[in-house]
């Protein structure tokens, strides 16, 4: 079985490693891929320092993500 592309995405190493992770998920999103885990985007989210409580919607959270890279 081929990993999906959002695991491949987030696998990818670079130099900061958070920033890395925040643009391989947006990435894997914008390819069609979904994500499975919302504790892996709000971890994601956290790397970035962002504060994500754990009921905030994932569509939520991805916007915020894409706002702290766009910055």
């Amino acid at each position: 079985m081929k990993p999906s592309p959002l695991r491949r995405r987030l696998t990818q190493r670079a130099a900061k490693p958070e920033h890395a992770n925040a643009h391989a998920l947006i990435a894997a999103i914008d390819a069609g891929g979904i994500p499975l885990h919302p504790a892996k985007v709000n971890q994601i989210a956290r790397e970035l320092g962002l504060e994500v409580s754990r009921k905030a919607p994932v569509e939520d959270t991805l916007a915020r993500i894409r706002a702290r890279l766009a910055a």
